[in-house]
């Protein structure tokens, strides 16, 4: 399975339509997951034409995001690997822990906010922030996540410059 997640896309101030190099990589998902700020619903079904969108409320999302069906944090299983997500992972410090603590069953969680990019493992579960693909703030580029997930595993996560 391929799961291309995004975060921090900011519409309609950053978004103004899927770009080019992130389209590229979503019409090879099979899922997308999307970590919040998304900022309006219309990002979400622009997505959808892609594969299917789960996706968690952020910071700066309007109710038409909630009413999408964006609740504040969500557990998946995707091809037998346990995802969470969560848009704000809270301060760096201490971050693994509170994300153990958080989703005791995951194996995996995703998350947005601070638009830095990240893949770590710690306390017994690995955390992975894709960046974002539209507003990288001191970031040298934006950036998208794919994972690769086979039989229950992560097989893969990379954070890919889309800009």
């Amino acid at each position: 399975m391929l799961v291309a997640v995004l975060a921090d896309t900011h519409a309609p101030r950053r978004w103004k339509g899927c770009p080019p190099a992130v389209a590229e990589h979503l019409r090879e998902a099979d899922v997308i997951l999307h970590a919040g700020d998304v900022c309006t619903a219309n990002v979400l079904h622009e997505l959808a034409a892609f594969a299917p969108v789960h996706a968690v409320l952020g910071n700066n999302d309007g109710p038409d995001v909630a009413a999408w069906g964006a609740p504040e944090t969500l557990e998946l299983d995707l091809d037998g690997l346990r995802v969470a997500m969560i848009h704000d992972s809270g301060q760096a410090n201490g971050r693994t822990a509170r994300m153990r603590r958080r989703f005791p069953e995951a194996d995996l969680v995703v998350f947005g906010h601070s638009h830095i990019p990240m893949d770590v493992t710690g306390d017994g579960v690995r955390i992975f922030n894709p960046g974002s693909p539209t507003d990288r703030r001191r970031q040298p580029q934006g950036t998208m996540g794919l994972l690769r997930i086979e039989r229950g595993e992560l097989a893969e996560a990379r954070i890919i410059p889309v800009t």
